[in-house]
């Protein structure tokens, strides 16, 4: 409902501004601006420490959210094909593709998951997830679905089902290479827009030009106030419930409050998502450079006014909670850990010795940082680092001086990343 009240609202800015324009672009308009960049919002807070409630927000926000907002963005496009928008015409086919998107994302994510898991070979097993993503993606437009809801379906299907089927030589690379590529397309988004910003302003006169930044001035603007308004309305609404009904969250986490409320209001910085579908307009799409640039615009504002902001406004308001993502940790990891000493109990094996040694290391290390705090953490991880340092060192000396070959040198490298990564994440 936020997205469609905010693809309205500056819609009615946007004709407000450029009478001539039709509904239909307008409202593509408010849909390319919609979208939160939830990555944004966090890699700010992060670094802060803020209450784990308000990240779970700020991250789900932009997953069905998002996806309402391409779809609205999908109908205005088809509207402006069909030189015409209806709410009787389009509301059958919006109703479809939320229906038949949820129905088909979680079957494609249960293939894709039962291909997947016959697969051993790292690389080969990259290639598919990429083949598989873009495939579920085709797919469902090909059928007339929503390629934004499905793939947001197929993801949380996948996310919760992979872990027991995908094994982690397969998982960890998995990860790295995706973060890169993100990072890739975030970067590829802004140079393209880059690109055709230039050309836009060359094409219009003085007139023209400053009657471009008036809308994207007010789109910047309905953005901002219109998450604002919306969000502490609900903020007051889910105050009231629980003021009335208890607060009984599933597990424990901070209370909604007029402080945690403003903060979410704050972290609506757009990204890559409003950048793409500004991109993705035809050429000969009404006010496509409108578009454009009110987008380029909106993601620079909000980047700049909410990112350099957003931090000291947390600071002001010193929002903490307890802390129960290490709460849950601690405990998961202690009962992981147990479990499996318990499953070594009755074999009195070398090998089973020295496994069980190294689980009795991590149930001390943890045990020890519960009763001592930091201070034996960092001293661990200290006396870590300069072991494998040292090791490394040897093993660099042993290759310069061709006592090992490269092949023996690699293995012997990964082995130590290993370690390495073991150490980081105990």
């Amino acid at each position: 409902m936020r997205r469609i009240a905010l693809s309205v609202a500056v819609a009615l800015v946007a004709r407000m501004l450029v009478p001539e324009m039709a509904w239909a672009p307008a409202i593509a308009l408010g849909a390319v601006v919609a979208p939160p960049d939830a990555v944004a919002a966090t890699a700010v807070l992060r670094q802060l420490r803020p209450p784990h409630r308000i990240l779970t927000i700020l991250e789900g926000e932009s997953l069905l959210n998002d996806a309402s907002a391409l779809l609205i963005y999908r109908l205005a496009v088809a509207a402006v094909a069909a030189n015409g928008f209806s709410v009787g015409t389009v509301a059958p086919t919006f109703l479809l593709a939320i229906a038949g998107s949820v129905v088909a994302g979680p079957a494609l994510g249960w293939l894709t998951l039962r291909l997947m898991e016959r697969v051993h070979h790292v690389p080969t097993a990259i290639i598919l997830q990429f083949a598989s993503t873009f495939g579920v993606w085709i797919v469902a437009e090909h059928i007339g679905l929503s390629g934004v809801l499905t793939m947001v379906c197929y993801a949380i299907w996948v996310a919760q089902s992979a872990p027991e089927r995908i094994p982690a030589r397969i998982r960890i690379p998995t990860y790295a290479v995706w973060e890169t590529v993100v990072f890739a397309l975030n970067i590829l988004a802004f140079i393209f827009i880059g690109l055709q910003i230039r050309p836009i302003l060359e094409s219009l006169d003085v007139a023209d030009r400053g009657r471009y930044f008036a809308v994207a001035g007010a789109v910047l603007l309905t953005v901002i106030v219109v998450r604002v308004v919306w969000q502490m309305s609900f903020n007051a609404v889910v105050r009231w419930r629980h003021r009335r009904f208890g607060f009984h969250p599933p597990r424990p986490m901070l209370r909604p409050t007029v402080r945690s409320g403003l903060i979410i209001s704050w972290a609506g910085m757009r990204g890559i998502v409003s950048l793409a579908a500004a991109l993705a307009l035809p050429s000969a799409f009404p006010y496509r450079d409108l578009i454009v640039l009110t987008a380029f615009s909106v993601v620079l504002g909000t980047l700049a006014i909410h990112g350099l902001t957003l931090k000291p406004l947390l600071r002001a308001l010193d929002l903490h909670d307890d802390d129960p993502v290490g709460r849950e940790l601690r405990s998961a990891r202690g009962r992981a850990l147990d479990a499996g000493l318990a499953s070594l109990a009755h074999d009195e094996s070398p090998v089973a010795e020295a496994v069980r040694q190294e689980f009795a290391a991590h149930l001390a290390s943890e045990r020890t940082d519960r009763d001592t705090g930091d201070g034996t953490r960092v001293a661990y991880g200290e006396l870590h680092r300069r072991a494998l340092e040292a090791a490394r060192q040897a093993l660099h000396a042993m290759r310069a001086s061709d006592e090992i070959g490269d092949d023996a040198f690699h293995q012997m490298e990964e082995e130590l990343d290993w370690l390495e990564m073991a150490t980081s994440a105990r």
